[in-house]
């Protein structure tokens, strides 16, 4: 398998969804989530604004995900959280959705509550493997969008992004009875 398959998404391998971890409401960070995306959604609410967040509903993220499929590319549908629309985009339509495929941008949201600057430095924010793999799939058309719920706050990074700023990686297992 030569790596060029393996950025595009074209390797061959099928994916299904990964079951949702369970969260004790102790380590939960729904909060925090769901202030960060509010903070996203608010920040462009504008009427000047050409992009724009939004938070897809069920049925929305499955259009998205299979168009995207269809494309070859890889996506697990609990990889992202947010999606920003870089055009006029009716996610209800997978027609409308399809012909703007290179205009949205599929997000996975990293939240703190703690003040940040700007390139969240001494920050510790956990990825996924899935979250991985479908930033390594989309390319440009998956960020990592880092908020901070302290100073509403946020910023956008790639996947070459992030590992450029890398400073400690911790391995992990997140496992499920």
């Amino acid at each position: 398998m030569r790596d060029s398959q393996i950025e595009q998404g074209r390797a061959g391998v099928e994916f299904t969804e990964m079951p949702e971890p369970v969260i004790l409401p102790s380590q939960s960070g729904q909060g925090t989530a769901k202030r960060a995306a509010s903070i996203l959604v608010d920040s462009s609410s504008g009427e000047s604004s050409s992009e724009k967040f939004i938070i897809p509903i069920a049925s929305q993220r499955r259009t998205l995900l299979v168009e995207f499929a269809k494309t070859g590319a890889v996506i697990y549908g609990r990889a992202f959280d947010i999606v920003k629309l870089r055009a006029d985009i009716d996610l209800d339509d997978p027609g409308s959705v399809e012909k703007n495929l290179k205009n949205i941008v599929l997000c996975e949201v990293k939240s703190t509550k703690k003040a940040a600057d700007e390139e969240f430095r001494g920050h510790f924010f956990s990825i996924s493997t899935a979250e991985l793999l479908v930033a390594q799939s989309l390319g440009e058309s998956f960020k990592f969008v880092f908020v901070s719920t302290a100073n509403d706050t946020y910023r956008e990074f790639g996947l070459k992004d992030v590992f450029e700023r890398i400073k400690k990686v911790y391995p992990t297992w997140s496992i499920q009875f």
